[in-house]
């Protein structure tokens, strides 16, 4: 074993660790929004609105979305486009796949690239009731875009690794 193999190990056993804290913030993110949803429908129905938990439900709103989608890109297939693509040879399926996570890779770099100045402008703006920064939602979209890149391309890479004979023998999990 040489040292940049356990080098490597050290990397892949964190990006576990941190696949794993991110699962558990996904989780309590959306448990947390849905209590807070639930809470602010019976208060307001009692006649006493929680006005600041719609903002918190956005700001949670908006870690979830882009938190869970990396979640997704790591974990699951193209499912719609799965259906269409099966029906070709190993090899077309293969370069199919190469180029739709290209693809996907380029427009999360576009949401990144057009994120960043966005989380900038909103920098003053505040939530509607919480004194807290608006960029603190916007700041999601680079930063969840960037996560999503990350696993999209170990997805790419997984799948150029893989031989032809992968796909033409049915296999989906790629």
């Amino acid at each position: 074993v040489s040292k940049g193999d356990g080098i490597v190990n050290i990397v892949l056993q964190g990006y576990k660790k941190f696949c794993k804290v991110e699962e558990l913030i996904s989780s309590t993110l959306l448990f947390a929004i849905t209590i807070l949803v639930f809470v602010s429908a019976i208060a307001r129905t009692l006649g006493h609105p929680l006005n600041w938990a719609v903002d918190i439900s956005l700001l949670l709103f908006a870690w979830q979305v882009f938190i869970g989608g990396d979640i997704a890109v790591r974990n699951t297939n193209l499912i719609g486009v799965e259906l269409l693509v099966n029906k070709f040879p190993g090899k077309v399926q293969k370069a199919l796949k190469i180029v739709f996570f290209v693809m996907i890779i380029a427009f999360l770099a576009v949401l990144v690239y057009f994120g960043i100045p966005l989380l900038i402008q909103n920098w003053k703006r505040l939530f509607q009731v919480l004194p807290i920064s608006y960029s603190w939602a916007t700041l999601s979209v680079p930063v969840g875009s960037f996560l999503m890149i990350i696993s999209a391309s170990i997805r790419l890479a997984e799948i150029i690794k893989k031989p032809v004979s992968f796909w033409e023998q049915g296999r989906m999990d790629a």
